[in-house]
């Protein structure tokens, strides 16, 4: 969430700025109610006074024992007045509220203006792509081939965008999701963290998917499940009661399933005011990840690189703002190393103004290539929000002089595990049809140096 005082200042700028995001910030609303606020908290005020000083009247005029009628009376169309006028006030922030959970974050001036994905800049490459001797298969192909992917199955079970692994190749997936966490760790400083896979509204409106994304999340309506169950249960003549829900939280709060473990990491820190000694806090997750991918249809149906069910080894930081910069270019590394030490070949870009996602303050991808489609592709988003998911969260630090003041909070993937398994079964393919596993995955593996198609 942008600072309001900002846009009262600045309105202007700031809208430029925005518009930059192919975003048109409503600036004649904004200004109209920003209008009616300031002349409704003058009222307010204005009403309060008058209601104050009556009130004084009256009781000077009670002590003296002076009839104190004509004042009550004045006192009675004060208090209706000031109601309504309150009742106004909340109606206009409730609108000023809305605007502001609609608006994305303002880029970072090193931020490269565009406005598709096609003005993005590319920042550097690792590794050279293998030449083939044969025509390299794609994915499905080649997990085909080996007889351990199945989509037919998984669509039977439960629809399109869905995977079903097995054997080895479920092995292989378990098995890079465990190397990054490790490596991340171990050698990054991260602390591993379990978290729900289910979430409130609020944590979502915190990190930014509400209200604006709320197409694209799986929600969970709690109360209305229960309901549906207690039909079939005639014996039970109410709901459960709430009355013991942990402090935060509501038995019949509709809950939703994460879309990235980034939602539950970042609001750890939600409604706390840090010790700044604690900083950076670097948080990372292995999870699963749900998406109904709303508004893609169409792309990226065959295969795994767009799923409604993925696994994501998640990176957060929160850190001090004036090292949320080096703290985005070492999250990046931290993502790239992956990729390295599974001798991937990728570039990274940085993403133009216009292709950044809602809460980015600046944002890198990493592309690794994948030789069937002849082409890099995404298999990492590492973003610095500023304080933009902190002001939506209340998410501070004490200052050198002793202030709250906002955190920076950052995230990245680092990495997607099932686009992970796609870029090594295409980029270790062989030409018998089998797959060799990178040597820093084989003792994950149990020894394992290939996977042999079924009929080999």
């Amino acid at each position: 969430m942008l600072d309001i005082h900002l846009l009262r200042a600045q309105p202007d700028h700031i809208a430029r700025l925005l518009a930059a995001r192919n975003y048109v910030f409503p600036l004649a609303e904004f200004s109209a109610l920003e209008a009616e606020r300031k002349n409704l908290q003058t009222c307010t005020q204005e009403l309060q006074a008058r209601r104050n000083a009556a009130s004084k009247q009256i009781g000077n005029a009670k002590s003296r024992g002076e009839d104190a009628s004509a004042i009550l009376a004045e006192v009675a169309h004060l208090g209706d007045e000031l109601k309504q006028a309150e009742s106004r006030l909340d109606q206009v922030q409730a609108g000023l509220q809305h605007i502001l959970l609609q608006i994305p974050n303002l880029p970072h001036s090193s931020v490269p203006e565009g406005r598709s994905e096609s003005d993005n800049r590319e920042v550097r490459r690792w590794g050279t792509p293998r030449t083939f001797d044969f025509s390299p298969a794609d994915h499905v192909s080649i997990g085909e081939r080996l007889g351990l992917l199945d989509f037919p199955t998984a669509a039977k079970i439960s629809g399109a965008r869905f995977s079903l692994l097995t054997g080895p190749l479920a092995h292989l997936h378990r098995a890079l999701a465990q190397f990054m966490l490790d490596v991340h760790i171990r050698e990054h400083g991260y602390t591993e963290t379990y978290v729900p896979y289910l979430v409130n509204a609020e944590s979502l409106r915190g990190t930014g998917q509400l209200p604006k994304f709320k197409e694209d999340l799986f929600e969970v309506p709690r109360r209305k499940t229960a309901e549906l169950l207690l039909e079939n249960q005639p014996t039970a003549a109410t709901l459960p009661s709430n009355s013991n829900s942990p402090q935060g939280g509501h038995d019949d709060d509709d809950l939703y399933l994460i879309p990235t473990s980034e939602v539950p990491l970042s609001n750890i820190v939600r409604d706390r005011i840090v010790d700044p000694e604690l900083l950076p806090i670097k948080l990372t997750a292995h999870t699963p990840c749900f998406r109904s991918e709303a508004g893609s249809y169409g792309r990226d149906t065959r295969g795994m690189i767009r799923q409604h069910q993925f696994e994501k080894v998640e990176l957060v930081q929160i850190v001090h703002p004036a090292h949320s910069y080096k703290a985005l270019e070492e999250l990046t590394g931290h993502a790239e190393a992956i990729l390295q030490k599974l001798q991937l070949p990728y570039r990274v870009m940085a993403l133009c103004t216009a292709d950044m996602g809602f809460a980015a303050a600046k944002t890198y991808d990493i592309e690794v290539w994948l030789p069937q489609q002849g082409t890099y592709r995404e298999i990492s988003s590492c973003s610095n929000c500023e304080a933009f998911q902190a002001r939506r969260m209340q998410a501070r630090f004490r200052n050198e002089k002793g202030k709250p003041e906002l955190l920076h909070t950052l995230n990245g993937s680092g990495l997607a595990v099932g686009r992970t398994l796609v870029a090594i079964l295409e980029n270790f393919q062989n030409a018998d049809g089998s797959v060799s596993i990178p040597k820093v995955l084989q003792g994950y593996m149990g020894g394992t140096e290939r996977l042999v198609p079924h009929n080999a």
